[in-house]
């Protein structure tokens, strides 16, 4: 029997039945992100606030008209930030919008090209931000050490990419996350790369506490359907992980012993 104990989310002293986050970017209009929402049973939605209205522009829809707080958590996030202060700027930014809402994704982009993160602004945006009283959920590389001296930093969740943003090339490296979730005191949740549900099983299969998404589903043929299959997948992955798969083998191994056997 497993040794494992299911244990629920928390991120910043709050509690989450679902472990999948999801975007609010590149979907053909806010109806179809509600959906989609919806069909995921995500309870965290993150916005890049310098991409999609909250309320800045008092003549455009804003999202929060469709999305209502009151129901989800909103996850302002920097993308599109390319240095620390840009990143800062914008957690303010978003901090005003919502009423002094101090949950926010950091993410400092390195190149317009990789989308990679960049490592030495993240860390000078995240001292900034946690002195500055915001919960800081941070995306950053596959490094460990990085990812501990985030966690050092005072960040509520660390989030190393399983692969390039927007990429679905799915987790490239699990043997860093494996690494990074060994040394782990917040929570660990993968972001950017995932593909298809498989990569979001194998996420949770890994041991992490959490998957975000946007691309996967919102690119998909029919994304409200995608949505549906990853709050599938997580819900899978985590309970995979926590029964305890069989050890890998080079050779078969009989399903039933044959001690005993007549011939």
């Amino acid at each position: 029997m497993s040794s494992k104990t299911d244990q629920p989310l928390v991120i910043a002293g709050k509690t989450y039945q679902s472990r999948l986050i999801i975007g609010s970017g590149k979907y053909k209009d806010f109806a179809e992100n509600l959906a989609a929402l919806q069909a995921s049973e995500a309870q965290i939605i993150t916005v890049a606030i310098r991409r999609v209205n909250l309320g800045q522009d008092k003549n455009e829809a804003s999202l929060l008209d469709v999305i209502s707080p009151e129901t989800y958590t909103i996850l302002p996030n920097t993308a599109g930030c390319y240095n620390a202060e840009d990143a800062v700027r914008t957690c303010r930014m978003a901090r005003e919008l919502l009423d002094g809402h101090k949950l926010v994704k950091l993410e400092v982009l390195g190149d317009e090209k990789t989308l990679y993160p960049d490592v030495t602004e993240t860390l000078k945006a995240a001292e900034t931000l946690v002195a500055d009283g915001f919960d800081v959920m941070v995306y950053t590389s596959d490094d460990p050490l990085v990812a501990k001296r985030l966690e050092e930093i005072g960040c509520v969740a660390v989030m190393p990419l399983g692969a390039p943003i927007g990429s679905g090339l799915g987790i490239r490296n699990p043997y860093n996350i494996r690494m990074i979730l060994e040394n782990a005191k917040v929570p660990i949740i993968v972001d950017a790369g995932v593909g298809t549900a498989s990569d979001a099983s194998i996420a949770m299969e890994l041991g992490c506490d959490g998957v975000l998404m946007n691309t996967a589903i919102a690119e998909a043929q029919d994304p409200v359907l995608m949505a549906s299959a990853m709050c599938k997948a997580v819900q899978s992955g985590r309970e995979a992980w926590l029964a305890g798969r069989m050890p890998r083998r080079l050779y078969a191994s009989a399903s039933s012993p044959i001690d005993g056997t007549f011939f």
